[in-house]
């Protein structure tokens, strides 16, 4: 007969068993790592992605963060387009416009448009140059000058006001047979104009002297090129100089034959049969870069009168902006 476990042994069994267990537990709970919970009241941050720009030049792409939209520009308030064109104008206005030789055809054509759209205006031009053109308006004698330069810091002291009416650049001329390249730098033409070159074939052309043929010192397209050209200092005044009487294109193409060089407004001469037009650095007066540009403006009193006002408001018009770019 088999004798029972006794009391004391079973009890060191259970009690062993026991501690196992729990150390087992404690050893498989500390190689947790708890995740706390998350905040309910946390916000995610925003990640703002960013744009991929290529370096064309060294072929290495980077990125950055896209830059805030610039600022608009605040526009031109002396721009021609301020003026905002009218439906009606009384049958009893009457226009009167005089100054730069280069606004001809800008003055003509506007001139018959406007009188065509409203019966019984009347618009009067002349032509005797932009100087006079701002004499005459100082007097009051016309309503608007036609001027092919800026206004100087005086002068708009002075309560003149501008509308600028179009971009047109000054041209190198010489005659179509003419001993010139087809091309000159900028510091050939200064040299030219200032005198110091007086032979073609120093820039490249046929042998033969320079003359030059100026504008009339009251042209606002002589002051301007003297500007861009000699920046300010005078033209030459050797004996190859010659200028004119009166400020008149005309004259001036037809005085050039093969030897003379002048300038003039680019889309005055530009169609024409007996002229040529002279690139600078390799780049013609309607590309971008041509070293000679220039607007051409009305010039008004300020305050604007209602004339004023509905003369440029149609040159403001798409109408206006057709008569002006016409030939």
């Amino acid at each position: 007969m088999s004798k029972s476990p006794n009391l004391s042994s079973l009890g060191f069994l259970l009690i062993t068993f026991g501690l196992l267990g729990g150390g087992w537990f404690w050893f498989e709970q500390s190689g947790k790592v708890e995740t706390p919970a998350p905040n309910p009241n946390s916000v995610a941050p925003t990640v703002t992605p960013a744009s991929t720009i290529t370096d064309n030049d060294t072929d290495i792409s980077r990125t950055e963060t896209p830059a805030p939209n610039p600022e608009r520009l605040p526009d031109n308030s002396n721009a021609v387009a301020n003026f905002p064109p009218v439906d009606q104008v009384p049958s009893t206005t009457q226009v009167r416009i005089d100054g730069a030789t280069s606004m001809v055809t800008i003055n003509k054509n506007l001139k018959t448009a406007f009188e065509q759209k409203f019966s019984g205006t009347r618009v009067t031009t002349q032509s005797r140059g932009s100087e006079q053109g701002l004499r005459a308006l100082q007097a009051g004698e016309i309503d608007l000058a036609a001027v092919s330069r800026a206004l100087t810091p005086l002068e708009e002291a002075q309560g003149l006001g501008f509308a600028t009416i179009s971009a047109d650049p000054i041209a190198i001329v010489v005659g179509i047979n003419s001993l010139a390249p087809n091309n000159l730098t900028a510091e050939q033409v200064t040299g030219i104009f200032n005198g110091s070159i007086s032979d073609w074939e120093q820039v490249g052309g046929k042998s033969g002297k320079i003359r030059i043929v100026n504008r009339h010192p009251a042209s606002g397209t002589r002051q301007v090129f003297q500007d861009l050209v000699l920046k300010g200092v005078k033209f030459g005044t050797t004996p190859n100089f010659t200028t004119l009487s009166r400020d008149a294109t005309t004259p001036l193409l037809q005085a050039l034959a093969t030897d003379g060089i002048g300038y003039a407004t680019y889309y005055q001469v530009s169609a024409q049969k007996t002229v040529r037009v002279l690139s600078v650095a390799g780049v013609s007066p309607v590309q971008l870069g041509y070293p000679y540009p220039r607007s051409l403006l009305y010039v008004y009193k300020n305050p604007p009168s209602p004339t004023v006002k509905a003369f440029l408001g149609y040159a403001a018009s798409p109408e206006g902006k057709q008569a002006v770019k016409s030939d």
